[in-house]
């Protein structure tokens, strides 16, 4: 019978290995990690954000902080639902995560806040789209479907915050070829 500590080192060996030739289980996890720091992300905001637009901010980031949470609840049940194993502990969200933390963002203006959390969502979609690839190559219609779903979501909470920004929604986000003016 195997100990929960074996059990445990089996899954830190499978996932190191999963990590290094990525997987779409492996991808998934980081980007359930991301979902979970962006979560902590948003509460901070929408509890420190300041100034004349604050009334209007406060419900957006309440209502992604819950999409967020409840994304991320969905996706690690599906990740079970794959045979996979989800992030669970906030020390594997940390290690997984692309998204830093910082306390001084509590003291930045409303419009650096909304800019930080545009470029989460964006680093985010990063992650969506190689997952989604490796779910289709690996012949995994669910969670490349709800991934999907995922990518959607964070490009509605783009444009949406991008417009309080006085943006586009891909203004500053996409990288221009200085070469095309040659």
């Amino acid at each position: 019978m195997t100990t929960i500590d074996e059990k445990y080192a089996a899954e830190l060996k499978q996932a190191d290995i999963d990590h290094h030739t990525p997987t779409a289980g492996a991808m998934t996890g980081h980007i359930l990690a991301n979902l979970q720091i962006q979560a902590f992300k948003l509460q901070q905001a929408k509890w420190y954000v300041k100034g004349i637009n604050r009334p209007a901010l406060v419900p957006v980031l309440s209502k992604l902080w819950h999409a967020n949470l409840n994304l991320a609840d969905r996706l690690g049940d599906l990740l079970l639902d794959e045979g996979e194993v989800a992030p669970s502990t906030s020390d594997e969200f940390k290690q997984y995560s692309m998204l830093t933390e910082a306390g001084q963002d509590k003291y930045r203006s409303a419009e650096a806040l909304i800019n930080i959390t545009v470029q989460d969502f964006n680093t985010e979609n990063l992650f969506i789209d190689r997952a989604i690839k490796l779910a289709e190559k690996e012949d995994r219609p669910a969670l490349a479907s709800f991934l999907i779903e995922l990518r959607g979501h964070n490009n509605h909470a783009i444009r949406e915050l991008q417009f309080y920004l006085g943006n586009d929604a891909r203004t500053g986000l996409d990288e221009e070829d200085d070469d095309d003016e040659d």
